[in-house]
């Protein structure tokens, strides 16, 4: 496999955003330390600071985050990500098509640099609780005085949402520098209460480059809804394109954020002549409310009982109603419209970054 000289992936890790968010456009900004231990017995210390920034649409999803770090030697390392991905709407019985373009860079203070640059096009079905995507696209990476690689990167990939989890497998065949390698990839997501906690396992597989395995996990604990601890620990399989070698890691951080990732609760309509609602509590229930123009009938459904769809009733004026029995926390929701159409309203939708979009309740 390809290998430059060692810069440090640990910003990588410390800049990682929650695996469970609400709301469209979120800034943050973390300050951490870690501890690094390549495999060929490098070990050292490093201190960050990463800013990053979100932005989720029905159709359009970005993440960017940048990273400045301390490295061995008084040297530093200034890192960035960008992660752009486009989806159309459902069609042809809910099909989409999706195009996802990467750009990724290292600069270090000794004058070493390197670049990574992805693209892929899906084919991707989404369903309220799973959905599947397979898809295809050229790959490049570039380090200072070595020569550019290309490769053709292909994709498979399923996901499911149980109760408050999500769950995610993937295969990604790539053919590199005329031999193949395979990574396949399970991780899930829960959010629960003030708790976030992701969970990675890989494994590459090459009779070429050789196989080898990595896992992570990162927790992240809200005491207040604009400020995240962060913890995280485990190792990561080499990435080929910027010659960045395996390593294990732990890390520790706080993330402050411009806008609270997590909102107070409410619901938006399709319109925007529907403003934000806070579910009211009425006994042990939640109320939440919905103006769906033209429909004849309207379901919720989410993950506190399986996503199974739950009638809500008319009020007249297009406004729909239904009473929930939640205990306070973060939830994750759609809306079937006449029995066939999924909608997630757009004031609360967030893509999860599987395909689909999620809205999201939380109840106080």
């Amino acid at each position: 496999m390809r290998r430059g000289v060692h810069t440090s992936r640990l910003l990588c890790v410390m800049s990682l955003l929650p695996g469970v968010a609400a709301g469209q456009a979120r800034g943050s900004l973390a300050v951490g330390a870690g501890r690094v231990h390549y495999e060929d017995s490098i070990r050292f210390s490093s201190a960050a600071i990463s800013p990053a920034f979100e932005f989720d649409s029905p159709t359009l999803t970005a993440n960017l985050w940048g990273t400045f770090a301390s490295l061995p030697f008084g040297r530093w390392s200034s890192q960035g990500r960008a992660d752009l991905w486009t989806v159309t709407p459902p069609a042809f019985g809910g099909l989409r098509l999706g195009v996802e373009t990467i750009g990724a860079g290292t600069i270090r203070t000794d004058g070493g640099w390197s670049a990574a640059a992805h693209g892929i096009a899906e084919v991707l079905w989404a369903a309220p609780r799973w959905g599947i995507g397979v898809g295809a696209g050229p790959s490049a990476g570039w380090i200072a005085g070595a020569p550019s690689v290309t490769a053709l990167h292909t994709r498979g990939r399923m996901w499911a949402r149980i109760g408050a989890a999500t769950y995610s497998v993937s295969a990604e065949p790539t053919r590199f520098l005329g031999a193949w390698f395979t990574d396949v990839s399970a991780a899930v997501a829960l959010s629960t209460g003030p708790v976030t906690t992701s969970l990675w396992a890989s494994r590459r597989l090459s009779t070429t480059y050789g196989s080898r395995s990595a896992g992570s996990a990162l927790v992240q604990v809200f005491p207040t809804s604009t400020v995240a601890i962060e913890l995280g620990g485990g190792s990561y399989l080499p990435e080929p394109y910027q010659g960045l070698p395996r390593a294990s890691y732990v890390t520790v951080g706080i993330r402050l954020f411009a806008v609270s990732p997590r909102p107070a609760a409410q619901s938006h309509a399709r319109t925007l002549r529907w403003p934000p609602l806070i579910p009211e509590r009425r006994g042990d229930s939640v109320i939440v409310r919905f103006r769906m123009e033209g429909a004849a009938a309207v379901a919720i459904a989410g993950d506190w009982d399986d996503w199974r769809p739950r009638d809500l009733r008319p009020l007249g004026a297009d406004l729909w109603e239904g009473a929930l029995s939640l205990r306070p926390g973060t939830y994750h929701f759609n809306l079937q419209v006449d029995h066939r159409d999924w909608v997630v309203p757009g004031g609360v939708a967030i893509a999860d970054g599987l395909g689909g979009m999620v809205g999201v309740l939380v109840v106080p």
